[in-house]
């Protein structure tokens, strides 16, 4: 399936503040100059991307600091071009996102206690890994994702899917005891309106887990305009200041915030390091094969991302 390109691309208010003051954080890298309508290669909104360094205006709020890309294409086209997402290079990774999501798993266990058949709900489920997981591990898990190839791809495999964003999805209200988020807020273009969705489909007390990267964890501080993660399909930048706003601003309270790394093959972390520094990549790619260590898993944490656990709040009024 093809997605149509953009056809308005408009400037945006903080999604945090409601503000319209920013300056500019990182000036464009498309052409160098800002999108326009009709413009845009939209492989680049696959999860398994190679445009680092590519992308449009990064602004920053003067008001509260939150970081995003101004002017993007609306909030429609973008779910559009998410729905029409394929990317079977995703799959070939699968052995690392089954460790790195064990790895995350765990944790949260560790946290909210024994599954008991309660319901979960992974946002942004892609092909169901983490959904497949939950499921092995007692859970009742769902996914809920856009792209219709991935929802194919986990229905294949058995898995519980819901085609769609959470935000226009028919969910039951306080339907979940856990909703997880693992690197998807960056690529919305309303994080709060995101957050408020999860908070109705949680039930009372119910925890949201959220994993995306650190804006300013020391790792991109020192890469400056060479954090890789400035990309084209990513929207909004968080720092831990700004994530704890835009939860509690959407009534929850954060409970745990830190640095959370993944689990990657040596050969497709080489073929990232290409897509990056192709000068240093294909040399190391080759090294990768001579010495057969393609398929060898290890786990890479340069401390720019992190994960939120937070509990949902009872917005009704205190008795008196």
């Amino acid at each position: 399936m093809t997605a149509p390109p953009p056809t308005t691309w408009e400037h945006t208010r903080c999604n945090l503040c409601g503000a319209n003051d920013y300056t500019l954080y990182i000036p464009s890298t498309l052409d160098q100059k800002p999108p326009q309508a009709g413009e845009g290669d939209w492989r680049a909104y696959a999860c398994t991307s190679g445009g680092y360094g590519h992308h449009g205006p990064i602004v920053r709020c003067e008001h509260c600091g939150f970081v995003y890309a101004t002017p993007r294409p609306q909030n429609h086209e973008v779910l559009d071009i998410y729905t029409a997402v394929e990317d079977p290079l995703y799959q070939q990774e699968r052995a690392g996102r089954v460790l790195t999501f064990e790895q995350h798993l765990k944790p949260l266990e560790d946290f909210v206690g024994p599954p008991a058949h309660r319901r979960l709900l992974d946002v942004g489920a892609y092909t169901g890994v983490f959904v497949e997981i939950a499921a092995r591990h007692g859970w009742n898990a769902w996914g809920i994702e856009p792209s219709q190839w991935a929802v194919e791809q986990a229905r294949a495999q058995g898995l519980q899917m819901i085609p769609g964003a959470i935000e226009e999805a028919d969910l039951a209200p306080e339907s979940y005891a856990v909703i997880t988020m693992w690197d998807v807020i960056e690529h919305v273009t309303d994080p709060l309106g995101t957050f408020q969705a999860a908070w109705r489909a949680l039930e009372p007390g119910g925890i949201l887990v959220v994993h995306t990267m650190d804006l300013n964890s020391p790792f991109a501080r020192l890469m400056g305009r060479r954090w890789p993660w400035f990309m084209e399909m990513h929207l909004c930048y968080f720092s831990r200041q700004t994530m704890t706003a835009f939860l509690e601003k959407a009534d929850f309270e954060i409970v745990w915030m830190g640095a959370q790394g993944r689990y990657l093959h040596v050969g497709y972390l080489a073929s990232r390091v290409t897509a990056l520094a192709p000068l240093f990549g294909r040399p190391l790619e080759w090294l990768v094969r001579k010495l057969q260590l393609g398929e060898k898993a290890t786990r890479v944490n340069l401390g720019d991302l992190f994960t939120t656990y937070a509990r949902k709040v009872d917005k009704s009024p205190a008795p008196r």
